[in-house]
């Protein structure tokens, strides 16, 4: 068996087992990374919960026959067909004559009805709202007053964009490290030991558990097949995603490359001003790596540009992050070059204007400004404890929200994932389903008075 294909033949003997035959087919006639969903939602104990009402999704819209019945069969046989001139009529199978089946003897066990499988609940098909195509730009901030502030280091950010959207003024991390941020945005998985190290080594869930939700406990960085993303979402709701990473590259030859990770164990060294998988979160989730959503939708920045040409070839998800020294993360630039928020804010005033100038966001679109991480605002300056939840903002940019404005609400990655989730007709995935996790989607629908 080929290491292609041994992953998935492991997620569809697990759907198989846990779900039946009825799941398990929807599996093997799957195209996308449905079978991930299966596999995930089956792992519910509860049968309940954004995954169960992700997998009943994934059924209705799933078009493959799971078991059809037996056609009816004619109550006589046809015709015979005339035989040619000189030949013998084609002989034809004898009908089985009708006849009731014998009483079972008194001493045989009375046959027993295998059980059904309990249908899937009746949930409504994804539906986005007036907002089709998201963007979210992640960078390193440099705190929130370094920010936005009246003395701001990252003037493009503070006195361009700021005016033109909404300030999300409460927005926190999760921690003052950035990759447990970044997979709580695309994946509601909380911060663990191994995520809050950036997972300087590519490491396996050895111990994992899964409470109703699809949280996850334990520590590890590469999270199982059952683990559930936005990514996952978006393809079984028909929508489509894609992350675009700067400098991403093959290691060996240099050249560019999709979803490129560490081996299984190996550590994560990137390269002085290059691309680092710990800005990467769409690598570390088993159900993009091991079915081809990443290999697919995970690559490099430069193809961000041919996408913006067109509303029809933008994804209604770009999940963009360069590279650590454009992050503006400290001490990660080449010497000479431009660092900490000056490199971050460069990188803003790059890319910023191609998205907001795209014809995707001029119909229908959010750019949302984030940061997943918080670095010293200046050089010798001492950085937050990892397990510290800074306050560092975010900002809103769409012809939905009103120019300047603020919103004090109290925001996290959670809260990212859920409003992302809510704006494309989405369950809150894993922690971003918390009662507590604050959402802002529904002022952008429309669903708070506005116009």
């Amino acid at each position: 068996m080929s290491a292609l294909m041994r992953p998935v033949h492991r997620a569809l003997a697990a759907a198989a087992t846990l779900t039946g035959k009825r799941f398990g087919l929807l599996v093997a006639s799957s195209l996308v990374a449905t079978s991930a969903i299966v596999a995930s939602a089956a792992t519910n104990p509860n049968g309940n919960g954004p995954l169960a009402a992700l997998l009943s999704r994934s059924l209705a819209a799933d078009n493959t026959p799971v078991a059809a019945a037996p056609a009816p069969q004619p109550a006589s046989p046809p015709a015979p067909v005339a035989a040619e001139s000189g030949s013998a009529p084609a002989p034809q199978p004898e009908a089985p004559a009708p006849s009731l089946a014998p009483a079972p003897a008194a001493s045989e066990p009375k046959a027993q009805p295998e059980p059904e499988t309990p249908a899937a609940p009746e949930v409504p098909a994804a539906e986005a709202g007036r907002i089709k195509h998201v963007f979210v730009l992640s960078l390193a901030s440099p705190g929130y007053e370094a920010a936005f502030g009246a003395a701001s280091q990252m003037p493009y950010l503070s006195t361009t964009l700021r005016p033109q959207g909404e300030l999300l003024s409460g927005y926190s991390l999760l921690s003052g490290a950035g990759l447990p941020n970044a997979i709580a945005t695309v994946g509601g998985q909380p911060p663990n030991p191994a995520t809050k190290a950036n997972c300087s080594t590519y490491s396996e869930f050895s111990d994992a558990e899964f409470n109703s939700r699809g949280v996850v406990s334990g520590s590890g960085c590469v999270f199982p097949v059952e683990a559930l993303t936005l990514a996952d979402q978006l393809g079984a709701g028909g929508f489509s995603w894609r992350a675009y990473m700067e400098g991403m590259a093959d290691p060996e030859t240099g050249k560019p490359d999709n979803c490129v990770h560490p081996e299984s164990e190996g550590a994560d060294l990137p390269p002085l001003g290059g691309y680092a998988a710990r800005q990467n979160p769409f690598v570390y989730f088993h159900s993009l790596l091991d079915l081809g959503g990443c290999t697919t939708n995970d690559m490099p920045l430069t193809q961000l540009s041919t996408d913006l040409r067109t509303a029809k070839t933008t994804p209604n998800y770009s999940y963009i992050a360069p590279n650590l020294c454009n992050a503006g993360v400290a001490g990660q630039c080449v010497p000479g070059a431009v660092t900490g928020p000056a490199a971050a804010d460069a990188f803003l005033a790059e890319w910023a204007p191609k998205i907001t100038a795209s014809p995707a966001y001029k119909e229908d679109g959010l750019l949302i400004v984030t940061f997943d991480e918080l670095n010293p605002p200046e050089p010798g300056a001492v950085a937050p404890a990892p397990e510290a939840k800074p306050k560092v903002g975010a900002l809103l940019l769409s012809r939905f929200v009103a120019p300047n404005s603020t919103d004090a609400g109290e925001y996290t990655p959670y809260s990212l994932l859920r409003s992302t989730d809510e704006l494309f007709g989405l369950s809150p995935l894993a922690a971003a389903g918390g009662a507590k996790v604050k959402s802002f989607a529904p002022a952008l629908l429309g669903e708070n008075g506005g116009d």
